[in-house]
């Protein structure tokens, strides 16, 4: 389930929720009680960058880029510095 912030418009309280996504956003500050909380916006907790990231990381011995072929399998070990 999803991390979602929200800050008080009036009291400028700050909180995150852990909700399902179907559930409404929160209105009532807990700090207040005035139903002024408004959802932020935030980034993700991760990033997925970076070629192949799914193929590379993965991957044990000399079988490093499977799609990427082309040449001897095993041959460029000694990168690693």
């Amino acid at each position: 389930m999803p991390i979602y912030e929200y800050k008080c418009e009036d009291c400028a309280h700050e909180l995150e929720a852990i909700q399902k996504m179907s559930d409404d956003p929160l209105v009532d500050c807990p700090s207040c009680n005035k139903p002024t909380l408004k959802k932020r916006i935030s980034a993700a907790g991760f990033r997925l960058k970076g070629g192949g990231w799914y193929e590379t990381d993965f991957k044990s011995g000399n079988r490093k880029n499977i799609a990427g072929g082309g040449g001897s399998g095993g041959s460029s070990s000694s990168d690693a510095s």
